[in-house]
């Protein structure tokens, strides 16, 4: 009969070698985005600054940014009156769907979705750019002539994403408010004076901050990722369609990650 140990011998090696292959890998990566993020902050503040870069960039991350902010807002609302009406109505509160509704928006929803939406939007590009960039020797040739690429590309993208995001935010706060106000009275037919004594009752400036100081930090998150991603990217336009890949990846689970971390300190 044929021996299989030896076979199971070098099955188990190829498993450790992998797990300590993925390990370095994962230290690497780590190890560079820390050098980057590290580069990047210590540029902050520092002459020269290109004041046209940030205000090109506020226009695209931002402005360009409203309508898909706007529309995801809208519906988000109107979704989450209907799903909490279901569920008050179990029990007779259906006074309540407008704050609950408010709630989920100022401190959770809000946030969250519009990075997330930024970060489809404006992150993948900002890896994109950068990565072509890098490329085809673009930045090299920053280098050349004497212009700090950190603070001719990096700098002003983040910048202008933690100034933008929550004003985004708030953009989708009011829509997804208006939103869940014209289900749950029009549709829902909740009493108009109701549904918002109950906002006024329950919800506060507190609620409305948190979501705010959550954006910021997603803001710098979506911007410093994608922006790192951009700055590695090797392999001509493969590696640039692969970096914009992982940088959406890196920045939606990071933008998660930081939610529940920053929850759990704000409560």
């Amino acid at each position: 009969m044929p021996y299989h140990g030896f076979d199971r011998k070098n099955n188990s090696m190829n498993v450790v070698e992998n797990i300590g292959r993925m390990t370095l890998s994962f230290l690497e990566e780590l190890g560079a985005f820390v050098i980057f993020f590290y580069q990047a902050v210590s540029q902050l503040g520092r002459p020269p600054v290109f004041i046209k870069q940030f205000f090109k960039q506020m226009e695209f991350i931002g402005i360009r940014s409203t309508p898909v902010v706007m529309l995801t807002g809208m519906f988000t609302g109107m979704v989450s009156a209907l799903q909490t009406h279901h569920g008050f109505s179990l029990f007779g509160a259906e006074s309540l769907v407008g704050s609950t509704t408010a709630l989920g928006l100022l401190r959770e929803l809000g946030p969250v979705l519009a990075a997330l939406m930024v970060t489809a939007r404006a992150g993948s590009a900002m890896t994109a750019e950068i990565g072509i960039m890098r490329v085809t020797q673009q930045i090299d040739a920053l280098v050349v002539m004497g212009v700090n690429p950190f603070k001719y590309l990096i700098i002003p993208r983040i910048v202008a994403s933690v100034i933008m995001m929550p004003m985004l935010t708030l953009i989708f706060d009011a829509i997804g408010m208006i939103g869940s106000y014209i289900v749950g009275t029009v549709i829902l037919d909740i009493d108009k004076g109701v549904f918002m004594a109950r906002i006024v009752e329950y919800v506060s400036y507190e609620d409305l901050f948190s979501g705010l100081i959550k954006s910021c930090f997603f803001g710098a998150i979506l911007s410093v990722v994608g922006c790192y991603k951009g700055y590695s990217t090797s392999g001509g336009a493969e590696g640039v369609g692969h970096a914009a890949t992982q940088s959406v990846v890196m920045s939606s689970v990071s933008v998660l990650v930081a939610d529940y971390i920053l929850t759990s300190v704000m409560f």
